[in-house]
Parts: structure tokens; sequence; C-alpha cells
């Protein structure tokens, strides 16, 4: 399941940050690494962009980028 798809509230732990060149650096350098916890605070109306909680801050990202994070969900 990619990131893109959680509603707020959801979570889970990256397992693979997909993209290309300066897109893959720029979501690593942002701390969205594999095996960190991420949770999905906040959608906009428009459905992007996405407001994330991960390693203490909280971390807003577009739809489109966030659809190149893979996760394992978090089961409640």
């Amino acid at each position: 399941m990619t990131l893109d798809h959680l509603k707020p509230g959801e979570g889970g732990t990256i397992t693979v940050v997909g993209g290309q060149g300066a897109l893959r650096r720029r979501l690593l350098d942002m701390g969205l690494t594999p095996k960190t916890k991420i949770q999905v605070r906040k959608v906009a109306p428009m459905g992007d962009p996405i407001e994330l909680f991960l390693r203490g801050y909280v971390l807003t990202i577009r739809a489109e980028d966030a659809s190149n994070i893979e996760i394992e969900e978090v089961t409640r």
C-alpha cells in the first residue's frame, strides 16, 4: 500500500521509498526512510497536500510524492 491511500489517523511503517534521482533524495532527506513509523494527521479538502507525523515532527507533502512511498499498514 502507498502512503497516499491512508486516511487521517491511520499509520504504518515505511517499507520502500520509490522515485528517481532528486525526488528520492529529497524524500529521504526529509526523514522518510525505511522502517520509520508514520501517521497521517490531516488531508486537505481536495486531497492534496497530506500532513504527516513522523520522528516527532509534522511534515506536509504532496499526494503525488506520497504515492512513491510504500508502507506496511498498522492494524488497530
